[in-house]
Parts: C-alpha cells; sequence; structure tokens
C-alpha cells in the first residue's frame, strides 16, 4: 500500500507536478500491473488499501484515473523529468 496520501483522482496539469513525483512508483506499479494483466481490483486494494467490494465505485475511480496519469507519465510527463526546460 501507498505510504503517501493519495487523492480519488491526480491533479491534472500540463507538466509534472508533486503529486506526480511522490507517487512515480505507484505509477510504475499500476503500469506494470497492467502488463501482467492483473485484475484491477486487486491491483487497488493492495496499491491504495481500498477494498472494491466495500467502496466499488471510488476504487474504480482511483485505479483507472492513476492509471491514466501513468499512462501520460509514459507518453509525455517524462520529458519533464529528463529535462525541466521543455515545455
Amino acid at each position: 500500500m501507498t505510504e503517501a496520501p493519495f487523492y480519488d483522482r491526480p491533479p491534472l496539469t500540463d507538466r509534472v507536478n508533486a503529486y506526480d513525483e511522490q507517487h512515480l512508483a505507484i505509477y510504475l506499479r499500476l503500469l506494470m500491473a497492467e502488463e501482467e494483466g492483473a485484475d484491477w481490483r486487486e491491483v487497488v486494494l493492495v496499491l491504495f488499501g481500498l477494498d472494491p467490494a466495500q467502496e466499488p465505485c471510488r476504487a474504480k475511480i482511483v485505479h483507472e484515473s492513476h492509471l491514466a496519469r501513468a499512462r501520460w507519465m509514459t507518453e509525455t510527463g517524462y520529458q519533464h523529468l529528463l529535462d525541466p526546460r521543455v515545455q
């Protein structure tokens, strides 16, 4: 489970933000779990400590929104980590 507090939806900004930096490990684990075909319910339980049986809507939102941000990091956001001058 993540040690850093998390929002239901990560802040969506055009650049990497402090939340992204604090949750890079979670983003990587989400991407790896997706690649391995892991069940999202197990992933959200392990990574976020949310029980999808108790909070199905919230668990789905947390999983989907963080996975989407993780994908954004692989497509665009990583550029800002490598070169902070990138606009």
